[in-house]
């Protein structure tokens, strides 16, 4: 793998991170795909990209083990271009029916993730002096969405984490941006009642992973070396 555009995309097996990990691949940078499960339709993709693709597994609520093996990569392989935190779960229900285990499992994954993928491999992007973070949030975390209360708290966390992260690394060239997707044809929307929520999008129409995954490969490319610091919403209009 070409060191020199190395991609790690966190979540890669899931709706958003699939479209994302392929469009990646096809632009022609190399991408070491994250993963904790599920990783068969990875596999696949291993197997069309085959020089330009690492499959990585571990679970990023593990601080010790997201280290770990993030470390180690990157002390065999050097320091990322980019990442894309594409990482996140949902649990929804009204707030006081949440329960602790609804509450902190969202936290864990959307936000401690945050802190679990980067905070071991940001010195190694600063010391190269170039590089791109996008981090997944959502419209949730900019509106706050009903029945949402803890997944809207973690993704409005994690767009002033990254505001904040932007400040520190700008000149170091690092840029870091939030991606804020609305409703997005993946699994996550499955049991959404789209009847009562597509008319309160103006495009009268759920959004295709493929557009997110757009947004974010032009926030790698060169001609987005002068953004930072900014949530890009990828909704149809929705806020």
């Amino acid at each position: 793998m070409e060191n020199e555009k190395r991609i790690l995309v966190t979540g890669a097996s899931g709706g958003i991170g699939f479209a994302i990990t392929k469009a990646v691949l096809e632009a022609g940078y190399s991408v070491v795909a994250h993963y904790n499960s599920h990783a068969e339709k990875l596999k696949e993709l291993a197997e069309t990209f085959s020089d330009k693709i690492q499959l990585m597994q571990f679970n990023l609520t593990d601080r010790k083990n997201c280290r770990e093996v993030l470390e180690k990569d990157i002390s065999e392989n050097g320091a990322y271009y980019g990442v894309v935190l594409s990482s996140g779960i949902c649990k929804d229900t009204a707030f006081p029916a949440m329960t602790e285990d609804y509450w902190d499992k969202v936290i864990d994954v959307n936000l401690n993730g945050f802190y679990n993928v980067l905070q071991p491999i940001v010195m190694p992007m600063c010391r190269k002096r170039k590089g791109r973070i996008i981090t997944i949030a959502s419209v949730s975390g900019i509106i706050g969405n009903r029945g949402q209360v803890n997944y809207s708290a973690s993704k409005g966390g994690l767009i002033a984490a990254s505001k904040a992260l932007a400040v520190e690394l700008a000149s170091r060239n690092i840029t870091v941006n939030s991606v804020a997707p609305g409703l997005i044809e993946t699994e996550m929307i499955k049991d959404a009642p789209l009847d009562m929520i597509l008319p309160s999008i103006p495009m009268k129409r759920v959004g295709k992973p493929e557009e997110v995954a757009a947004t974010v490969l032009f926030l790698l490319s060169d001609g987005a070396a002068y953004i930072t610091r900014q949530v890009i919403s990828v909704n149809g209009g929705l806020a």
